[in-house]
């Protein structure tokens, strides 16, 4: 008869000492791993599960995110479930993504570090010979996706008579991602007398029904119960009614999130938004099961790594995503369900941390947020929009800031501190200092949007680089340790579009491409008759191994298809052209192609963990592949340069040639200018450290047309 066991309140309301691992009785390999780890004492998931677990008996547990679940299914398994010297599949995991299956395995290698057992991962978008090389070589725990799985059954390359363990990994979001079908194929494949552990958010009627006719007599584990989702997490709610977009730029603003994921429920609306926000002068990528295997692990790398600050993701990321630092999850389209709201929430408030969930609700969306109250009790308090008054508010506050940034470190000399005090005990201070300001803003009228623009460009924190480091409450929020993909592949260097060749000359490659590379492009014509040729890219740029033919092979392919022309309401190709650790560039297209159906079950039941060569090949789909293929190689951080900010853009007159004209009056060669990209109102120039004084010496009381440059060093600065 099934068992429950409640330990949702028991383990808060106990004022007794936290077990150390020392409670369980594991091997001194495992031991050593944990320590190397930094688990110090087991979370309460790991305590409950681990006897029924090594029992082997069927276990139900219903926990929220970011409880250390991996351990807890991966500690009995290592310890008690995998014979060593039998080389062939004993275990298996069952994961929602590719992004989880990926984070448990790294998570299981990490435990089974001194251990000799095998662990490899099995997933849709990623090459089936090398799979199948892993597990002809004796991988003796399998962890995957439904779709891949079933794949290798079928072709017979992972046998399952010699499986005995289990595990249901997000069972709950497998089952709401419609991958029941390819779960039942699975477990007929599994032999009848093996123990299975299933772990869920959240227990909706599907997975009721399972635990009745897949698991024989479970014991019931219950840690999160109705309290799921909102026990760290303050959930917030703004009524939208039109200008959505708008709206969560006020709601960014007001919140100011150190870093978030934006969620919203269609793959068309991650990369309009991202590309708004890119607009606006925000870090932001998108995330969505159209990305390529590569190009998903590149974002979530980044997003680790603290160089993103905003992932605008569907669905398909509320699972898998396991990143420490994340403040805040936005809600920019209501999730259709309530277990989806759960889901998406438990991104944040990880570990122990706190953490906020914001989300933006439409009269058609009131529905969806009532029966979370209903079926949850997660009641989001009510914010409002800030008004104008308080809009205004914070453009002042910004102003305040760059006039700070400006000119704190130019008013220190005595005799200007002394007349600056002198002024304030005038008895029209306040006139006067209003009057200078007046005359400061009338002669530079684009410092609101340049002070709103260094505000809005920070990234979060850089994440330690090794997560082991410090001190952690047992194994919560361990999933994603590894930063880097397992397997890098070559990148290509990027082909611009013609909207990108239009606005290449102000982008500043820091490199003279190739001949024959496709991104060389005419030179922009003089401004002046002073203006200098362009310097050479540096070698960051293009990866120099990557042979030229091959090049021009991958241009010829390009240009086979006819590039899409940019409408009057597109973004150029100058809002993209940021840093190398910034989201990736588009070009701009007209219209999306629809997903055709006609796949294989298996295929069907992988779709989210699929890349987009499983959809029908048409133009824009190639149009589209092509801009994915085309995106530039990620860099390291930089930590050897320094990047200015210079309040005069295209508007004012601003021209790269000029500026490096600027610079070589003043004694900064071109060899020493790394990029410089232009905007509107003003631009960035990244340039060699030691150059950095020199630079705003030259730069500083230069003019530009009609206008005298202020140059400083931006917030954005690595140096």
């Amino acid at each position: 008869m099934a068992t429950t066991t409640d330990s949702s309140s028991g383990a808060a309301a106990s004022n007794e000492p936290e077990p150390s691992f020392d409670a369980l009785p594991l091997s001194d390999e495992v031991r050593t791993a944990l320590r190397e780890m930094d688990y110090q004492v087991p979370t309460p998931v790991q305590l409950a599960i681990w006897e029924p677990a090594t029992g082997s008996r069927d276990v139900v547990c219903q926990a929220r995110t970011g409880t250390g679940k991996t351990a807890a299914f991966g500690l009995p398994m290592l310890e008690r479930h995998v014979r060593r010297s039998q080389k062939n599949v004993q275990a298996l995991v069952l994961c929602p993504t590719r992004e989880l299956a990926l984070q448990v395995a790294r998570e299981l290698e990490a435990l089974a570090k001194h251990l000799e057992v095998g662990i490899t991962a099995v997933y849709g978008g990623a090459p089936i010979g090398r799979q199948i090389d892993a597990i002809k070589a004796g991988a003796q725990i399998v962890v995957g996706t439904p779709g891949r799985v079933l794949d290798h059954l079928r072709r017979g390359t992972m046998s399952a008579d010699n499986i005995r363990h289990l595990v249901l990994d997000e069972s709950d979001e497998m089952l709401s991602m419609g991958f029941e079908r390819e779960l039942t194929a699975i477990i007929e494949h599994l032999p009848p007398e093996r123990q299975t552990l299933l772990f869920s958010a959240t227990l909706p009627p599907d997975i009721e029904r399972m635990v009745k006719t897949r698991l024989r007599e479970p014991e019931f584990v219950v840690l999160s119960g109705d309290h799921v989702g909102a026990l760290e997490v303050a959930h917030y709610v703004y009524f939208v009614t039109r200008d959505k977009h708008g709206a969560l730029m006020s709601v960014i603003e007001v919140e100011d999130p150190e870093s978030a994921i934006i969620f919203c429920n269609t793959r068309v609306e991650t990369e309009k938004l991202a590309q708004y926000l890119q607009r606006e002068g925000i870090e932001a990528d998108w995330l969505n099961g159209d990305l390529p295997q590569s190009e998903r692990e590149k974002v979530m790398r980044r997003t680790r790594e603290g160089k993103l600050r905003f992932l605008v993701a569907t669905d398909v990321a509320s699972r898998g995503i396991d990143v420490s630092h994340l403040t805040h999850v936005i809600n920019f389209d209501f999730p259709q369900d309530a277990e989806g709201y759960v889901h998406r929430t438990g991104r944040t408030g990880r570990a122990g941390r706190t953490g906020t969930a914001i989300s933006l609700v439409t009269p058609q969306e009131v529905g969806a947020l009532y029966i979370l109250r209903l079926t949850y009790r997660i009641r989001p308090v009510e914010r409002h929009l800030p008004s104008s008054r308080e809009q205004q508010t914070r453009v002042e506050a910004d102003i305040i800031t760059s006039l700070a940034e400006t000119f704190a470190a130019q008013g220190r000399s005595p005799e200007h501190l002394a007349l600056a005090r002198r002024l304030l005990t005038h008895d029209e201070a306040e006139a006067v200092l209003a009057g200078i300001l007046r005359a400061h803003l009338v002669a530079h009228p684009d410092l609101p949007e340049i002070a709103q623009s260094r505000r809005r460009a920070k990234v979060p924190p850089a994440v330690r680089s090794t997560p082991r480091e410090g001190t952690r409450r047992g194994a919560r929020g361990s999933r994603g340790r590894r930063s880097e993909p397992r397997r890098s592949q070559p990148e290509r260097r990027e082909r611009p579009s013609k909207a990108g060749k239009a606005a290449k000359a102000d982008e500043a490659p820091a490199a003279e491409p190739a001949k024959d590379s496709p991104a060389a492009t005419p030179p922009e014509p003089p401004v002046q008759a002073v203006e200098a040729a362009p310097a050479p890219e540096p070698a960051s740029a293009a990866p120099a191994a990557e042979p030229a033919s091959a090049e021009r092979a991958s241009a010829e392919r390009a240009s086979a298809e006819p590039a899409a022309e940019p409408t009057s309401g597109e973004p150029s190709a100058e809002d993209y052209a940021v840093a190398d650790e910034s989201p990736r560039k588009v070009a701009p297209r007209t219209r999306r192609t629809r997903r055709t159906s006609g796949s294989s079950e298996a295929d069907r039941g992988d779709a989210d963990e699929r890349p987009a060569p499983k959809r029908k090949t048409t133009k824009s789909t190639a149009r589209k592949s092509s801009s994915r293929a085309a995106k530039p190689a990620e860099t390291e951080e930089a930590t050897d340069s320094v990047e200015l900010h210079i309040d005069v853009g295209r508007k004012g007159g601003a021209r790269v040639r000029l500026l490096k004209t600027i610079l070589a009056d003043g004694g900064v060669g071109p060899e020493n200018v790394r990029r410089v990209r232009i905007r509107e109102h003003y631009c960035f120039i990244e340039l060699d450290p030691t150059q950095g004084d020199a630079a705003i010496d030259a730069l500083t009381g230069a003019t530009i047309g009609d206008h005298k440059i202020t140059a400083s060093v931006s917030e954005r600065s690595s140096g």
